[in-house]
Parts: C-alpha cells; sequence; structure tokens
C-alpha cells in the first residue's frame, strides 16, 4: 500500500484516478482540491466513506499547507492533476490559468522538494512526483497519419496548453536541476461518466437532452483522439508505479474522431435510447457556430512507450464506451455535472 497525494481529485479525472487507486489497488489517497467550479465532492461518493480515502480542501499554491499535509501523512508520492482545463474558459480569462497551472505547480514542486530533502536516499529514491499534462501542449497535427510522440517539438497554441506546456517544463527543470523523482504523462481528450457539461461529449448529451441546440465549432472536422477517462485511470496508477525517473508517457485511446462525427454518434444513440417527444432526430439539433480562436485541427497521439514498456493499453473503444457514457447521464441526470 502506497500513500498518494491527488491534487484535483474531486474533477473528472481526479475523481476516476482516486476511486480506482483506493478500490482497484488498495492504496490510501488524500484527495486535495480547492473544489472550484468543476470540482465536486459527489464525484467521490462511491469511496468517500472509506479509510483509505481523506478529503483535504486547500489551493495548491498555499506551498506551506501542500508540505505540512505530505509531512503529516509521510506520502510516498504526488499525482498532480489540479489544473484549469478548459480551453474556452482560457481564451476569455488567461490570468487563472497562469495562476493555478503555472504558478500552483511551483508551489507544489517546491513543497514536494522541501519534503524529499528530509527523506532517507531510500524513501527519496522511491518518491514519485507524476506530472499529468495534456496532448495540446504539443500544438496541430496535419491530417498525415502522423501522431504526437513524446520527442515531439511544444507548440501550443492556446493560453491553456501554453499554461500546461509551462507546467511541464517547470517539473523538467526541478526534475534536472534539483533531483527531484518525476514522471509526466500526456493525454488525449477524455470522456466517461461524472465530466462537467462545458466539454464536448457531456455538451452534447445534456442538450440533446434538453432539446436545446447542440453547437458544433467551425465546419465540425476538428479530429480528437478519445480515452475513456477509467482507462486514464489505470494509466496515470501504472505510471506512478512503474514510470522511469524523468521519463515522459503519451495516453491516448486509440479513437480518433472528428467531432462531428462524435456529435452523430451521440444523436444517433438518443435516438435510439431516448426518442424526442416531437418524433425528430437529435441530428436535427446539430448547429454549426463560430469556430474558436486557436482552434487546432487535429489531435492524436502514439502510445508505443506506455505499452512497450508498462503494458498498458485501452479497454474501452469508444462506441461501447460513448454508449456506456450516454446511459449514465439519462440515470443520473444530464445535468449532474453542473
Amino acid at each position: 500500500m502506497k500513500r498518494i497525494m491527488v491534487t484535483g481529485g474531486a474533477g473528472f479525472i481526479g475523481s476516476a484516478l482516486c476511486i480506482h487507486l483506493v478500490r482497484d489497488l488498495g492504496h490510501r489517497v488524500l484527495n486535495v482540491d480547492k473544489l472550484t467550479y468543476a470540482g465536486r465532492l459527489s464525484n467521490l461518493a462511491e469511496i468517500a466513506a472509506n479509510p483509505l480515502y481523506s478529503f483535504h480542501q486547500f489551493d495548491i499554491c498555499e506551498q506551506g499547507k501542500m508540505l505540512e499535509l505530505m509531512q503529516a501523512n509521510e506520502v510516498d508520492g504526488v499525482i498532480h492533476l489540479a489544473a484549469e482545463s478548459h480551453v474556452d474558459r482560457s481564451i476569455s480569462g488567461p490570468a487563472e490559468f497562469m495562476r493555478t497551472n503555472i504558478l500552483g505547480t511551483f508551489h507544489l514542486l517546491e513543497a514536494a522538494r522541501d519534503y524529499c530533502s528530509a527523506l532517507s536516499a531510500e524513501r527519496r529514491q522511491a518518491f514519485r512526483f507524476h506530472h499529468v499534462s495534456t496532448d495540446e501542449v504539443y500544438g496541430d497535427l496535419p491530417f498525415d497519419g502522423s501522431k504526437f510522440t513524446e520527442e515531439t517539438p511544444y507548440d501550443p497554441s492556446s493560453p491553456y496548453s501554453a499554461s500546461k506546456a509551462s507546467s511541464d517544463f517547470l517539473v523538467q527543470a526541478w526534475h534536472h536541476t534539483y533531483g527531484l523523482p518525476v514522471v509526466l504523462s500526456n493525454c488525449s481528450n477524455n470522456y466517461g461518466p461524472r465530466q462537467y457539461p462545458e466539454k464536448l461529449i457531456p455538451l452534447l448529451i445534456a442538450n440533446a437532452l434538453s432539446g436545446k441546440p447542440l453547437p458544433i465549432y467551425g465546419d465540425g472536422k476538428n479530429v480528437r483522439d478519445w480515452l475513456h477517462v477509467e482507462d486514464h485511470a489505470r494509466a496515470l496508477a501504472l505510471i506512478f508505479e512503474k514510470g522511469q525517473d524523468g521519463r515522459g508517457y503519451n495516453v491516448g485511446g486509440g479513437a480518433e474522431r472528428a467531432n462531428i462525427d462524435v456529435a452523430r454518434a451521440v444523436c444517433t444513440l438518443l435516438d435510439r435510447k431516448r426518442p424526442r417527444n416531437d418524433g425528430g432526430s437529435h441530428l436535427d439539433l446539430i448547429t454549426f457556430v463560430q469556430d474558436r480562436r486557436g482552434h487546432d485541427r487535429r489531435y492524436a497521439v502514439d502510445c508505443t512507450r506506455l505499452s512497450r514498456e508498462l503494458g498498458w493499453s485501452p479497454r474501452h473503444d469508444f462506441e461501447h464506451g460513448l454508449s456506456a457514457t450516454i446511459d449514465w447521464y439519462m440515470a443520473n441526470g444530464a445535468q449532474t455535472g453542473q
């Protein structure tokens, strides 16, 4: 059993990770979350009463508190997910992204460095600071079948991806300069239950179930690689446990889909699962809107390193995963993520 601090554990990916670590792997988890708009303790209902799980409401910029928590609980590592993550919000208000994603990561790194300095050589060697990032730091891909690898140069397009790229570089610098034991991971687009409905798939489901327009940016041909959140949680735990010190790993679902095709798939499934009262198709609700500024056309990640070195592969195919996600929202309410 390991004692792991998870930052941002009340969010979509963080809660899936906390549940996996406690329920499936039997680790002790300290969930540290500021509880901003997208963080909800209801995401953790499944493990809330488990003695292996505890919640601590703090801002990761509170460096002293982060150090106190690490020391009081004698943690074996940190999995850092706390971040502002919605591109649209970063365009309209970038300041909070700079504060949380860059300064927050800096303060957490400094707390971890101070903590490690007091550990024995054996415990310091076993400690891991796992920084969770995004494929958006790599920028845009052409429609030529290529994929992002861990060696792809960074070329961020939005304030969000620029802030994540900055935090990635900080983590690498703290490893090279101070010897902090770190691993990094860069994931593709996540989907699954409990996701806040500003993201594409839960927004489409929520709007469709309410009979509202389904907004699609531009021509809808922007392509993303879709990764089920439970597959991502498994990958994160594996990278934390077995990833090579100082190494980065890409995590993707191997399910490239254009946004318009995702919307059509949601509509087709809902036409069968919950037909509209007026007899029309949910496809009629699709509405093309003005494209987002700096909207990258394609992302896709190569997960060969993760598969070859650590033996990970996704278990959810997109069609079944999407169908199950829709079932979850219908059972739990389309607005559950709000």
